[in-house]
């Protein structure tokens, strides 16, 4: 059998996984978390083989609960199923000890033969993700430029990101104006989105 932990905010999510996988005789789903935080604590009471690990939830994000679990109990495989499928997010999560990477609308079956594949100790990506991530490239924004669009993103004024990230107010726009140049933006809620949706501002 190989052991299963679900990991995902959504409880409506976490059940219908379970549900769908538990179909398959050679899956057993041991658990289920809702928070990023938790997942290595279940991991050492549950020893799961294989971690289906959502993307943004509270307490820790999946790419950093990939991380963590792969620091802790490196025998444990991670499997990233998202319903963001951002080039950005699937470059950082295999990059973080990913094994495998899925959007969430994969068919139930083809699920179940990632979920062996990677317990094998292979790498699967889905395809038309894989393609995607390859041609928008690496992510060029720089740390300070990553916060700021953070912070932008909340419609914060170039005052209040300052504020927020202890910066001066030119410091801010300068960040800002490499930011929209990097992206190919126009704008500064134009550079917001574009990075967004590349999977930058995790």
């Amino acid at each position: 059998m190989i052991r299963l932990l679900l990991v995902d905010d959504q409880a409506l999510v976490r059940g219908a996984l379970a549900a769908l996988l538990s179909l398959e005789g050679d899956l057993e789903v041991v658990g289920e978390v809702a928070r990023g935080d938790a997942v290595v604590e279940a991991c050492r009471e549950l020893r799961p083989d294989v971690v289906l690990m959502d993307i943004e939830m509270p307490g820790l994000d999946g790419i950093a609960a990939t991380a963590a679990v792969r620091r802790a109990l490196p025998a444990v495989k991670v499997l990233v199923v998202t319903t963001f499928g951002r080039p950005g997010y699937l470059r950082r999560g295999m990059e973080a000890g990913a094994s495998g990477f899925v959007v969430k609308d994969t068919p139930a079956r083809e699920l179940a033969d990632v979920v062996r594949r990677v317990a094998a100790g292979l790498r699967v990506v889905d395809p038309a993700l894989a393609a995607e991530s390859l041609a928008a490239g690496v992510n060029p924004l720089t740390e300070r430029e990553t916060g700021v669009l953070r912070a932008a993103r909340t419609g914060c004024t170039v005052a209040d990101i300052a504020v927020a990230l202890s910066l001066s107010e030119g410091t801010v726009r300068n960040h800002l104006s490499a930011a929209i140049g990097k992206t190919g933006a126009r704008t500064r809620a134009e550079a917001v989105r574009l990075a967004d949706e590349r999977g930058w501002l995790l």
